[in-house]
C-alpha cells in the first residue's frame, strides 16, 4: 500500500484508514463520501483507481491530513488514536533534517532503532530464522505451507490468525477478512470442482507471508 507524500503534503488512503481502524474499506469510503457531501466538496478529486487481489478496478480515496483528521472526529476515541498514531509515524518517516545537528541526531536515532530491532530478533530466537525463508517466497502459498515455512504449529497459527482478526472460519475453511485481501496479503482463487460446485480458496501472497513473519517475530508464538 502506498502512502504518497507530494510537495510535503502528508496523505492517508481510505484503505490504510480501514486497515488501521479495523473497519471494512467500503464502510470507510461511505464515511468519506458522507463527509465530503456535508462539506459541500467534490470527493471525486480525491479518488483514484487501484487493482484488487482479483485484478478488478476498485476506487479508493487519498485524503490529506486535514480531511483525515476531519473524518476521524466522528469515530470513537480508540479509533481516532490509532489513526493519529499512524499519522505521526508517517510524519516522522517524511521528516527531513534541516541542520547538521538534526541530521546527526536522526542518524543516531536510526542506529538505536537498528540495534533495538536486532535485539528483538535475537530474543525471538528460532523465529528469526524465518528471514532467510520468506524473502525467497515468490508464489502463492496455502495455510499449511506458510505455517511450515514460518515454523509455527498449525493450531497456534490458526488461533493467532483468528485472534488478530486476520482470518475467520467460513464453512469450515479459513477465510481472510476483506481489508487484508485489499492490502494484497491474500488472493482468493475461485473455480469449479469436478462435481460442478463452485469453490473459493484463500492463498497467502509473498507480501502477506512477509507481513505475518514480522507480526510473529513480535509475538512469542511456539515454533513447531
Amino acid at each position: 500500500m502506498n502512502y504518497p507524500v507530494n510537495d510535503q503534503t502528508l496523505t492517508m488512503t481510505s484503505r490504510e484508514i480501514a486497515e488501521v481502524t479495523d473497519k471494512q474499506h467500503q464502510h470507510v469510503k461511505r464515511d468519506i463520501e458522507k463527509m465530503f457531501a456535508e462539506l459541500n466538496e467534490d470527493v471525486s478529486k480525491f479518488g483514484r483507481i487501484y487493482s484488487d487481489s482479483m485484478n478488478r478496478n476498485q476506487t479508493e480515496y487519498v485524503l490529506d491530513k486535514e480531511h483525515t483528521e476531519c473524518l476521524v472526529t466522528g469515530y470513537s476515541a480508540m479509533l481516532r488514536m490509532k489513526v493519529i498514531k499512524r499519522m505521526h509515524e508517517l510524519e516522522e518517516k517524511t521528516r527531513v533534517p534541516q541542520t547538521l545537528p538534526e541530521a546527526l541526531r536522526l542518524a543516531a536515532d536510526l542506529a538505536e532503532q537498528k540495534e533495538e530491532l536486532e535485539n528483538k530478533l535475537a530474543i525471538a530466537g528460532p523465529k528469526a530464522n524465518f528471514v532467510d525463508h520468506y524473502v525467497n517466497a515468490t508464489g502463492l502459498m496455502g495455510f499449511r505451507e506458510v505455517a511450515k515455512l514460518l515454523k509455527v504449529k498449525e493450531n497456534d497459527f490458526r488461533v493467532f490468525l483468528m485472534d488478530n482478526n486476520i482470518m475467520y472460519k467460513l464453512a469450515g475453511k479459513m477465510t481472510p477478512y476483506s481489508q487484508h485481501i485489499d492490502a494484497g496479503r491474500f488472493e482468493v482463487k475461485t473455480g469449479e470442482a469436478g462435481n460442478g460446485h463452485a469453490f473459493a480458496q484463500a492463498k497467502f501472497t509473498p507480501k502477506g507471508v512477509e507481513w505475518l513473519a514480522g507480526l510473529l517475530a513480535r509475538e512469542n508464538i511456539k515454533v513447531a
